[in-house]
């Protein structure tokens, strides 16, 4: 019962808060992207809060029980992200929009924003979707079983949906200041504590999962890089995070908040890992479907109990922020994206936040409905990010870094990529496997960039003003 009055305490302090910063909310920039008065620290800790996710604490958690550290090279996929993303982060709050379609359209055209819109919703819900099944499998484990699994997830649904229409991005922004704190107390004050009870480090090193090779773990290279591309292809794209760039106060404060972002993934991503390797000598042979549980479990039977209750509360935090995030930017790429630039340009800002709340109900429970077709995280977890990544991030990324590149390029290479990731995984569902051995990414990403540079170089140069805006003042000298 503790862990369930901790949770309780948890989610009525971050709902109460919602609730007060509610009043704050007057028109589409406030719920969308803030007011645009966010600063640095509060950059630094809404994108650390909502990069750390349960794809850290079910699917990393998942492949550090079984390859150990060697799982650290799909997390580098990401931190390699963040690195390329400070250099695009000022260019990105100057352009001063809602989306990255916004972006999109403007580099290359309506379709490219129409098609980006589609691939984000379908990818940000899978994510949504994965963490409403993490916050089942928390509240069923802490409660011994007496909360179901079923019951579990729609009450974590339930909650999801109703914090994030609450408030919007004003809500999530500053409540992540809190979750961050949280998040990096809960973890660190668990490690010494669980080493002391796996018995030491002589005694985790001889029992941890055993590694067939020292770099890959029980990985093969394909597999390795599977994980690390679509890792690094989602930091570079995320819309999560180029909405908090739209938030930021200046393209200065945009720009620092992304160095605090890096160090605090890495050092944070290390930790969380860490707590999978260990308690992978002390919950040994776990199946499959159950090793992703491994850091729960630890936080439950691992660690002293009020540690456990500080985890449990900060796993808690990680899972609401993460979906809160993930679910805000489909419903603004609904409103922004479709029905105001397609449908009614001149819907009143009052309208466009109600409006905003009706799509975050309709696609939280789309989400929910997602549940049943990845019964493991870990494979939900990068389908979702191949989708994302191999659809939107080529094409988004030569918009800051290809004069070259055309409209029906982007537009296509954005198809191009969503397509063959979603007949991959069709495949794979069907026959348990994905075709000829090959993750998604490879085909999905391959084609996606082909398409890309053969429309491109077929086609007339693009006229210099569609890329201009994206381009640093001395970059346009070149």
């Amino acid at each position: 019962m503790p862990y369930i009055y901790t949770i309780i305490l948890y989610l009525v302090v971050l709902f109460s808060m919602g609730a007060y910063l509610t009043i704050r909310v007057k028109n589409q920039e406030d719920f969308m992207v803030a007011g645009r008065k966010l600063t640095a620290p509060i950059l630094v800790g809404t994108l650390l809060a909502t990069w750390i996710g349960s794809g850290d604490i079910f699917s990393v958690a998942d492949l550090s029980y079984n390859h150990g550290y060697s799982s650290l090279i799909g997390s580098a996929g990401g931190w390699l992200g963040i690195i390329v993303v400070y250099f695009i982060a000022g260019r990105v709050r100057d352009f001063g929009q809602f989306t990255v379609p916004d972006i999109l359209e403007a580099r290359y055209n309506q379709y490219a924003r129409l098609l980006a819109t589609i691939t984000t919703i379908v990818a940000y819900v899978t994510i949504v979707s994965y963490q409403f099944r993490g916050g089942g499998w928390v509240l069923n484990i802490i409660s011994e079983g007496k909360i179901s699994i079923g019951t579990a997830m729609i009450v974590v649904a339930f909650f999801v949906i109703a914090y994030t229409v609450l408030a919007g991005m004003i809500s999530i922004a500053y409540m992540d200041i809190i979750n961050g704190l949280l998040i990096i107390g809960g973890v660190f004050l668990a490690i010494p504590f669980l080493i002391e009870n796996a018995g030491g480090m002589d005694t985790i090193t001889a029992n941890v999962t055993p590694r067939e090779h020292p770099f890959l773990g029980n990985m093969s290279w394909i597999q390795a890089m599977g994980y690390f591309v679509p890792t690094l292809l989602l930091a570079l794209g995320n819309g999560n995070m180029y909405q908090r760039f739209f938030s930021a106060k200046d393209s200065s404060e945009a720009k620092k908040s992304v160095i605090g972002w890096v160090i605090g993934v890495i050092i944070l991503g290390v930790a969380l890992q860490s707590l999978a390797v260990i308690g992978s000598s002390y919950f040994k042979d776990l199946s499959l479907n159950e090793s992703g549980k491994i850091i729960l479990l630890v936080a439950h039977r691992g660690v002293p109990l009020v540690i456990g209750c500080i985890l449990i509360a900060a796993i808690v935090a990680i899972i609401i922020s993460t979906a809160n995030s993930f679910l805000l930017v489909p419903a603004t790429n609904i409103m922004r994206d479709i029905y105001q630039r397609f449908i009614n340009p001149e819907l009143p800002d009052k309208k466009i936040v109600l409006y905003s709340r009706l799509s975050v109900i309709v696609l939280g429970i789309f989400a929910y409905s997602l549940i049943q077709f990845f019964p493991r995280i870990l494979d939900a977890a990068y389908a979702a990010y191949t989708i994302y990544g191999a659809g939107i991030t080529p094409a988004l990324m030569a918009t800051f870094f290809w004069k070259r590149a055309t409209a029906t390029a982007g537009a296509y290479s954005i198809f191009t990529g969503m397509i063959i990731t979603i007949i991959w995984e069709i495949i794979r569902k069907i026959q348990g496997e994905f075709l000829f051995g090959i993750p998604a990414v490879y085909p999905a990403l391959v084609c996606s960039i082909l398409v890309l540079i053969t429309i491109s170089y077929a086609q007339p140069k693009p006229d210099p003003e569609k890329w201009k805006p994206f381009f640093k003042k001395n970059d346009l000298q070149k």
